[in-house]
């Protein structure tokens, strides 16, 4: 996709990654229109494409509404393939459409993108709570740099817009620039009051829209309705990680070797899903905060030798190993299976707990995936 030129880049690719057909087409309804015919030659088809999450969503779900197969290339891996396949880094409509087009044939495991509605209404508000977050962070940081020029030492760091309002109350400047900055403060702490009952509005409806799931994820410590919401659009389907280890290389909780000599160590990924592994940060920033199980691992790790931030990548890889074990048994819940495999079986050997235990591995790393071709493959860039 090129969201400059409003135009979207196609090849054809056959399972022994033959290219069998081009095309660039417009993204406005003539040009979609006409990429489905073009594409009309190949019945048995299914469509990979660049971002789906993000810029190329508007196409996928137009293929979707129509019936189409596709599945969802991350662009990191595509920036890889078209680095081997070109030798060289360079970026253009085609040879992006053939790095992606080389994904879809290659690698299996690749996410299916699926037109369930329920899964996109709560991708859209979960994703306005997190507008209204940042929001409300850039204006208490702009009331912050007000309060510390109208009140000496200013306002305390964990600061809600009531007491902002009692604080601005008793300050009384008689210039002019003092006088612009507390009006200045007294509309931005008006716009935080609006923005905090928009955020109690939407955590309701999320918690509604959650509960509906049937998930088990707001019952682990750390948890909320944004947190929950989030996990569910962005895994979609759990049972397409074979594992716990592939689960957290892709929230990248999975270590990094950063050994050195004799000295054994890990250090925190940087790679993985973000927003996912910023879930993971904060459930376990939560549970650090009271006295949890989390806590008392947390200082076990520490009394062990390692460091705060080796620690919190232990924690994190625990915490994403309960929140996999949870939805899988929650989609086993869902098929009306148990966790081991039977209609009724209620082993607790695959129970989900909400707390880290000693028992798991430090180092879960994912085997390279296998090859699963398909035929053909259109891939859009």
């Amino acid at each position: 996709m090129d969201p400059h030129k409003r135009s979207v880049t196609i090849e054809v690719m056959t399972k022994d990654e033959t290219i069998v057909g081009t095309g660039r087409f417009a993204t406005d309804r003539d040009g979609h229109a006409a990429m489905r015919r073009y594409v009309q030659a190949w019945p048995d088809r299914v469509w990979a494409i660049e971002g789906c999450q993000g810029i190329g969503r508007h196409v996928a779900n137009r293929l979707l509404a129509e019936g189409e197969q596709v599945v969802d290339v991350p662009p990191k891996l595509s920036a890889r393939a078209r680095v081997f396949a070109t030798g060289q880094g360079r970026k253009t409509d085609a040879t992006d459409a053939h790095s992606v087009a080389l994904v879809g044939t290659r690698m299996s495991g690749l996410r299916p993108v699926v037109d369930n509605e329920d899964l996109a209404v709560l991708r859209i508000l979960v994703d306005r709570r997190r507008s209204l977050g940042e929001e409300h962070t850039r204006k208490m940081s702009q009331v912050h740099h007000l309060l510390l020029e109208l009140i000496p030492g200013g306002a305390k760091k964990d600061l809600s817009a009531a007491q902002a309002k009692k604080l601005l109350a008793t300050v009384r400047p008689r210039d002019a620039a003092g006088k612009t900055r507390r009006r200045v403060a007294a509309e931005l702490i008006a716009d935080l009051e609006r923005i905090y009952q928009r955020k109690k509005a939407a955590n309701k409806e999320l918690t509604a829209l959650v509960a509906a799931t049937s998930t088990t994820l707001m019952a682990l410590n750390g948890i909320g309705p944004s947190g929950a919401a989030r996990l569910l659009v962005e895994v979609g389907d759990i049972t397409r990680f074979p594992d716990k280890n592939h689960f957290g290389s892709w929230t990248g909780t999975a270590p990094i070797d950063a050994s050195s000599g004799d000295n054994v160590r890990h250090r925190l990924s940087r790679g993985g899903n973000r927003q996912i592994n910023r879930v993971l940060h904060i459930m376990a920033t939560v549970q650090l905060r009271n006295p949890t199980e989390g806590r008392d691992y947390f200082d076990r790790s520490k009394a062990r030798g390692k460091t705060s931030n080796e620690s919190m990548r232990l924690l994190k890889r625990r915490l994403s190993d309960i929140v996999y074990r949870t939805m899988v048994n929650d989609a086993a819940r869902h098929i009306g299976t148990g966790p081991g495999g039977q209609r009724g079986d209620d082993s607790d050997s695959s129970a989900a707990g909400s707390q880290p235990h000693t028992n798991s591995s430090d180092k879960p790393l994912p085997g390279p995936a296998t090859t699963d071709p398909r035929t053909p493959f259109p891939a859009a860039s």
